[in-house]
């Protein structure tokens, strides 16, 4: 694969404990296990591209401490070229996971530390670096200014932009118009359209309300049932794929985003991409962890001709 991506977005180093199930306020319970490891939404996706073949630069600020070790090892090891500020009067962020061990599923706190700091200035020093891309991604987890700078010079620039709205937050007027594809889960599309997506159907519903505010194409992620995309000329439902059995969802939506681009700027068309993410998300689910999870192109291509 080819194609150079751009991501604005966050590193955290993950502190994720497996249990039973959650504790209720006040309470101590013995849990089952510990890892410590690489995440954020938008370094989990940048590893996700660069694995999937794309030529990805990830534009972050970081502290100076052993978790920004951690990112920049990371980074290195998939083919990640940082664009890093860093703040060695801050710290490089963190997020508590906890995952219950029957089903995988999850609930995390964020803490992004310096990256909180993250803004229109540091997008800006990055211009013609992000407008000279074949596709851009940034999420919520940043600030919003700095991501609706990001989607205004891309499109200047002539890249493709993909907003992933996570964690859900009320965004400015028109800046969805800015994105060529918005790519949210059931609770981020019901959170910002007001929609309850519970079903396809749900998602197709939702999926009204995002291009009626410009967003070029809609690609709702529904988990286990996998995800619909949506343009204004056609809506197509695409199917998780069968990798394995299912041990941790964490991570399964930047699994999803970092693929959906790196075959996007390969030139895939986008019904195509969309397939493409779900394979690597479905794999990704197969394992522990967020960005050690993430597949490798020859994985994600096996699995498509498996299916």
């Amino acid at each position: 694969m080819a194609g150079t991506i751009v991501i604005l977005g966050v590193f955290v180093a993950d502190t994720a404990y497996r249990a039973d199930r959650q504790p209720s306020m006040g309470e101590t319970i013995l849990g089952n296990s510990f890892a410590l490891g690489p995440g954020g939404k938008g370094s989990n996706q940048a590893v996700a591209a660069a694995r999937a073949g794309g030529v990805v630069h990830f534009i972050s600020r970081l502290g100076e401490d052993a978790f920004a070790d951690m990112a920049r090892a990371i980074w290195a090891d998939a083919g990640v070229v940082p664009e890093i500020v860093v703040e060695s009067d801050s710290y490089t962020g963190a997020a508590f996971i906890f995952v219950e061990e029957a089903t995988g599923n999850n609930a995390i706190i964020i803490s992004p530390g310096a990256a909180r700091n993250i803004s229109v200035d540091d997008v800006q020093d990055k211009a013609d670096l992000i407008g000279s891309a074949d596709v851009v991604i940034t999420q919520l987890e940043q600030p919003i200014a700095a991501a609706e700078r990001m989607l205004e010079i891309a499109r200047v620039g002539g890249a493709r932009t993909i907003l992933n709205p996570a964690p859900a937050a009320t965004l400015p007027p028109g800046m969805l118009a800015k994105c060529d594809f918005v790519t949210p889960n059931e609770t981020e599309a019901e959170a910002i359209t007001g929609v309850a997506v519970r079903s396809v159907a749900d998602a197709k519903r939702a999926s009204t309300v995002f291009l009626d505010h410009g967003v070029g194409a809609a690609i709702i992620t529904l988990g286990e049932n996998g995800a619909l995309y949506r343009d204004a000329d056609r809506t197509v439902h695409v199917p998780v794929f069968d990798a394995g059995p299912v041990i941790e969802t964490t991570g399964a939506g930047d699994a999803f985003n970092g693929g959906f681009a790196a075959a996007l700027a390969d030139g895939a068309e986008p019904v195509e991409a969309v397939r493409f993410g779900s394979a690597a998300a479905s794999l990704s689910v197969t394992r522990p962890g967020t960005a050690p999870s993430m597949p490798f192109l020859g994985e994600v291509r096996s699995l498509l001709r498996q299916s």
